[in-house]
């Protein structure tokens, strides 16, 4: 009869998975908190520069590849008592950053490199402490490996733990946390979290200290070597689900706009899937989830490719969304499966963290700058279709060629039929491309690999040859830019919301009409038309757009543009995209950067007398530009008699919600006016919303005793500040 054990050991037992599994939730939990928290800390300081924010995740993901290196090398080097003492002595050393702040003296130079000074920040301010964390899930995993617990021999399930830490700490920062809490509250309670974790860390120490080492060292004497298949392996099978993750998330901001947390479902389903496949009971690539896969991949290569049409409604997002999660379900259940033993625990991690942060260097750094439309996505799903699949359908170097020529023949009469005899229908072109990948796919319909590869070829480059209809396609940081033509009018379009638009009617006229939030009945317009718009000696502008305002200037006047993104700033001065600019103020300057950031740089600048805070016309809200000390600055940078402006038209928040506290916190008055536009009479008369700001009513002039500008007073509810704002409050 088989003994069981009762009392102290199977108590002991119980108790060491739970202990690990508490201290690797810790872990993880202030990992993903913390990016967001020093974010937001820094945000005010650094601004929202593309290349502020893609430093900043490169510093994160290259500091999460240090920490599993750095895994790797003590678990190979170092006996387990080394390991944590020098673990807990880093540990100790991070105490000295808490609580998080910017470091003191640490200050933005516009003349210097923002790259270097943005890793410098948070090289500083955030870099030891994310170090420790980051090493954590290969490091604690490998002790575990070393203990008596269950499952010691394969400690994988750990990882599962480790995920669900960072899907609760992902979505409590935007809905518990920040609605609650301030930056400095947030950053407090991170710091006892931290404290914690390090008591949870030395206890895990000990008990891998006081247990037997024999399991451990029996493992590590089976192992056999790493293969350079292997790890090429891993890294597809990470990078896929990653890039895919990205691509979905920019589809659904760019086709429905920045709908409030889009990023958040993306993300939370990707670590989903890490937690139930890296667990006790995973869920494996079964033939169910096979089938699921291949329907998801042919679902996201329709999307992508624009075959479901030219935007995604909000159940084609619930659609793409669901099918990125099967993708990844399988793609980690594949990595799962193909995980090593105990001995290579660590470099298992380190593959996997570095294919992921190849799929956010792809998505995020390499696609703007390679592509002008989003096919990152369709690249991802080409990827996963060919290689994510199974080793048997993995393409020898003869299926290879032989696909890749057939596709290339293949795809010939699109080429002629666009480039020699002009033809632009795009029914005729999409149906000509269905009928030659289709005869591809007869063709090796029993070789996989080579039909995927040919169908690829085909579908790649007929979308490729197909006219867009565009009079203009370009992309940055920022997103997708668009000039196109309907209804007569000349429209920039950026994502999914128009920036600016003018009346080709008006093209070669010495001053062209603006049009749309900018017409000539609209707020905007009339503030700008009247006495008080008049006077104005200088006036400055946050937010370029297509640059419809400067139609506005008066003679004398000296106006200057702020604009975030150098493509806008090309597309406005460019006559042959919109004439606003070239017709009506050539010689105007813009300043190029954040607008804070600049803003804040120019205090010896002569005071403007109407500055006007244009960046709410897209679906987001940059929060760094609507707090109290946002407007403290515009005030500071305005004359005594100065008027500020804010344009606050948007899909989905109430801007002058805080706007309102703002103004009355400091003892200004404020006026709304909610326009209505007269569309059905003027496609360019839509409606609009505006808020104005002085230090007296007087400043107004006639404009105070207009009964469409009603005082705008507080609401009552909290101050945003650069500690606290809570976005998820103002929601229309």
């Amino acid at each position: 009869m088989q003994r069981v054990e009762t009392g102290p050991v199977s108590t002991a037992r119980f108790i060491v998975p739970v202990l690990f599994t508490v201290t690797i939730f810790i872990s993880a939990s202030l990992l993903f908190f913390v990016q967001p928290l020093f974010a937001k800390i820094v945000l005010p300081q650094i601004g929202g520069a593309p290349a502020v924010w893609t430093t900043a995740m490169l510093f994160f993901q290259s500091v999460l590849i240090g920490g599993y290196l750095y895994a790797h090398l003590v678990t190979r080097y170092l006996p387990v008592w080394a390991q944590l003492f020098l673990h807990l002595l880093l540990w100790g050393a991070a105490l000295f950053f808490l609580p998080l702040a910017i470091p003191e003296g640490w200050q933005f130079a516009a003349e210097r490199s923002a790259v270097v000074q943005t890793l410098v920040l948070f090289a500083l301010g955030v870099g030891l402490p994310f170090g420790v964390l980051s090493a954590n899930a290969p490091l604690i995993q490998s002790w575990y490996a070393r203990s008596d617990g269950p499952s010691a021999d394969d400690p994988y399930f750990l990882y599962g733990a480790s995920n669900l830490g960072s899907l609760i700490a992902l979505l409590g920062f935007p809905l518990v946390a920040e609605p609650l809490l301030g930056a400095r509250r947030i950053g407090e309670l991170w710091a006892l979290g931290f404290v914690t974790f390090g008591a949870f860390l030395l206890i895990c120490g000990l008990l891998v200290l006081r247990g037997p080492n024999a399991r451990a060292a029996r493992a590590e004497g089976a192992a056999g070597p790493i293969t350079a298949g292997q790890v090429g392996w891993w890294l597809l099978l990470s990078f896929v689900p990653s890039s895919m993750m990205l691509a979905v998330t920019t589809k659904i901001s760019t086709d429905l706009g920045a709908v409030p947390l889009v990023w958040v479902v993306p993300l939370s389903l990707y670590l989903l899937s890490f937690v139930l496949t890296f667990a006790k009971r995973p869920i494996g690539a079964s033939p169910v989830l096979r089938l699921l896969y291949l329907i998801a991949l042919g679902g996201l290569g329709a999307a992508f490719a624009g075959l479901t049409g030219g935007h995604l409604d909000v159940w084609g997002a619930a659609g793409l969304v669901l099918a990125f999660f099967v993708v990844a379900l399988f793609g980690h259940a594949r990595l799962y499966a193909e995980r090593p033993d105990g001995r290579h625990l660590t470099v298992f991690y380190l593959v996997m963290s570095v294919g992921g942060a190849l799929g956010g260097i792809f998505n995020s750094i390499l696609a703007p700058i390679l592509f002008n439309t989003l096919a990152e996505g369709g690249v991802t799903v080409l990827l996963a279709a060919v290689l994510i699949l199974s080793r048997a359908m993995r393409p020898t170097r003869a299926l290879a060629l032989k696909g890749a020529a057939l596709g290339l023949i293949a795809v010939v009469p699109i080429v002629v039929m666009t480039r020699v005899y002009g033809v632009d229908d795009w029914l005729t072109l999409r149906l000509t491309m269905f009928a030659l990948a289709g005869g591809v796919a007869i063709w090796f319909r029993h070789q996989l690999p080579a039909a995927a590869i040919s169908m690829g070829i085909v579908t790649g480059i007929s979308l490729y040859e197909m006219p867009s209809g565009d009079v203009f396609r370009d992309r940055s940081f920022f997103g997708t830019h668009r000039v196109m033509e309907a209804d007569g009018m000349r429209q920039y379009v950026n994502g999914t919301t128009i920036h600016g638009s003018e009346k080709l009617a008006d093209f070669g006229r010495d001053r062209p009409e603006p049009q749309l939030y900018y017409h000539r009945n609209a707020p905007m317009a009339r503030v700008l038309g009247s006495p008080v718009g008049q006077r104005a000696k200088r006036v400055g502008i946050v937010g370029l757009g297509v640059g419809a305002l400067a139609c506005y200037s008066q003679p004398g006047q000296d106006w200057t543009f702020y604009e975030i993104d150098a493509a806008v700033d090309r597309i406005a001065r460019n006559p042959a995209y919109f004439t606003f600019l070239s017709a009506c103020a050539p010689d105007m300057t813009t300043r190029l950067g954040d607008a804070r950031v600049v803003l804040s740089q120019e205090g010896g600048e002569a005071p403007y007398d109407i500055l006007v805070i244009d960046a709410y016309g897209s679906d987001a809200v940059p929060m760094h530009l609507t707090t109290l000390e946002a407007m403290e600055l515009y005030m500071g940078r305005l004359a005594p008699d100065g008027l500020l402006i804010y344009h606050i038209s948007n899909r989905y928040y109430a801007i002058d919600r805080p706007l309102g506290r703002s103004a009355a916190a400091l003892g200004l008055t404020a006026r709304i006016e909610e326009y209505d536009g007269n569309a059905d009479r003027d496609p360019g008369d839509i409606g609009s919303r505006v808020v104005m700001i002085a230090r007296d009513e007087g400043v107004f002039g006639p404009l105070a005793a207009d009964p469409r500008w009603r005082v705008l007073r507080s609401d009552g509810g909290p101050v945003w500040t650069d500690d606290f704002a809570n976005l998820l409050s103002v929601l229309n």
